[in-house]
């Protein structure tokens, strides 16, 4: 209990020696003084606001151009039919987001009702089966084996026709 009352003591003699008023101010008073006869400046206007338009990105469902150009070569035989189109009604796979280049089959995996492909893409492993969607042509896996993926993909041949491209997937050897 002393210590405290000694610590609160103390405590209030160093705010009461604050508060003499026997300090020489002169000084200060002059320099006030000073600074308050000092023409004042003017104020230099704000600067206009620039106008800002965001940039709205439209070639995110054109080829990217890094990836080598695909080479068109529709033969006949390879235009559209009218009877071949993506289904537009059903619901998205989350792996139809990436572009089917960014997959490679790394390995397979089976139970005694399904076959499994794994497939890394840019972040992660996926484990896909038959009838999954893949990659942003509407590709539709068809088969698995122990080496391959086999993937429909459904693309446009520039006449407002629909064409079936097959594509495969082979697994990757090595790390």
């Amino acid at each position: 209990m002393k210590r405290s009352q000694c610590a609160l003591v103390a405590l209030l003699a160093f705010f009461l020696a604050g508060c003499d008023s026997s300090a020489n101010l002169a000084d200060l008073q002059t320099f006030m003084d000073e600074v308050i006869a000092q023409p004042k400046g003017a104020i230099e206007a704000m600067p206009k606001e620039v106008v800002y338009e965001p940039f709205t990105y439209m070639a995110a469902d054109m080829r990217s151009p890094f990836q080598p150009p695909m080479k068109a070569n529709l033969s006949h035989n390879e235009r559209g039919h009218s009877d071949i189109k993506p289904d537009e009604t059903r619901v998205k796979q989350f792996l139809e987001g990436f572009n089917i280049e960014s997959f490679v089959m790394v390995g397979t995996l089976a139970n005694s009702t399904n076959t499994y492909a794994l497939l890394r893409g840019t972040d992660a492993v996926y484990r896909v089966r038959v009838g999954d969607y893949l990659g942003s042509n509407n590709g539709r896996i068809t088969a698995i084996t122990a080496s391959s993926v086999a993937v429909i993909e459904v693309v446009s041949d520039g006449d407002g026709r629909w064409l079936e491209r097959p594509r495969t997937l082979t697994l990757q050897e090595g790390p």
